[in-house]
């Protein structure tokens, strides 16, 4: 069954020390584009994590972001004991010299400037590229069911919209011979009104309905078209992305029915031929939802 490009889905990964949660958004895109957000010392697993994506997904625009498990946000406190030494003796020494009483304590030095500091938390990349697949593939498992999900909805809106189309051309088709005969009945009085009693020479009006019946013959039109509809249908129906394919068969039904409406010679045909544009205009719009 066909699968929408819209969805979500996030992961948690752990190997060795390292844990990562990941996050995967995707929209509507023609090509299978990917953007990679990941913290700044991940920055090396950032194809890894793209071509884990193209490996599953065909078509859409996918964002990817990952942050390392943990409040921290992969931060770890520092501390830099020769500085704090340096200040509890520089501060011992003010208490001294400016007869103040009590001793400095662990949170006068510890509040001093450089004391503590946050460093990046050192990193394992061969653990962190585990974590990343183990979380992106969870993130991605969670995306392709939302996917999957959509396009079952897709699927049974575009083959109701087919089924119309193909009715509507089914009934502008069989008004066709009767169209003919419409014309060839005003072509007969109005070539005797302008003849005013001469005979006519049958078989000359038969030549001129002839042609007129080529010019208004659909037949080639409704059969390429009810070849669009069936290939349609065993794509929404297929396992295999098929939105770029099913975008081409939208574009050749659009130019049939423009086809069989230029040739219409009835008022009848021709709303006909416009209800199914409009449906066809549906459907195009419905296939851009489509991997």
């Amino acid at each position: 069954m066909i699968r929408s490009m819209t969805g979500f889905g996030a992961g948690h990964g752990a190997s060795g020390g390292e844990a990562l949660d990941v996050e995967v958004r995707s929209v509507n895109h023609k090509f299978c584009e990917v953007k990679v957000r990941l913290p700044r010392e991940l920055a090396a697993l950032e194809l890894d994590a793209a071509k884990l994506v193209r490996e599953r997904l065909a078509r859409g625009g996918v964002d990817v972001s990952a942050r390392r498990a943990g409040s921290s946000g992969g931060l770890v406190p520092r501390v830099d004991l020769d500085l704090a030494q340096a200040y509890a003796r520089a501060f011992e020494e003010l208490r001294a010299r400016l007869g103040l009483a009590g001793a400095p304590t662990i949170a006068d030095v510890a509040a001093a400037e450089g004391v503590i500091r946050l460093d990046e938390r050192a990193l394992d990349l061969d653990a962190a590229r585990g974590a990343l697949r183990a979380a992106l593939g969870a993130a991605l498992d969670a995306l392709v069911a939302m996917r999957v999900r959509e396009g079952e909805a897709l699927a049974r809106d575009l083959e109701g919209r087919l089924d119309v189309v193909e009715d509507l051309v089914a009934r502008a088709a069989a008004l066709v011979p009767r169209s003919v005969d419409h014309l060839k009945t005003r072509l007969t009085e109005r070539v005797e009104e302008l003849t005013r009693g001469v005979p006519l020479d049958p078989a000359r009006l038969a030549q001129e309905v002839a042609l007129l019946a080529d010019r208004t013959d659909v037949t080639e039109e409704v059969t390429r078209l009810g070849s669009h509809l069936a290939q349609a249908r065993e794509l929404v129906r297929g396992t295999e992305p098929a939105g770029r394919k099913l975008d081409f068969l939208v574009q050749e039904m659009h130019r049939e029915v423009n086809t069989i409406g230029s040739k219409s010679q009835s008022a009848e045909i021709a709303a006909l031929v416009v209800s199914a544009k409009a449906e066809v205009e549906r459907l195009r719009e419905q296939v851009q939802n489509v991997e």
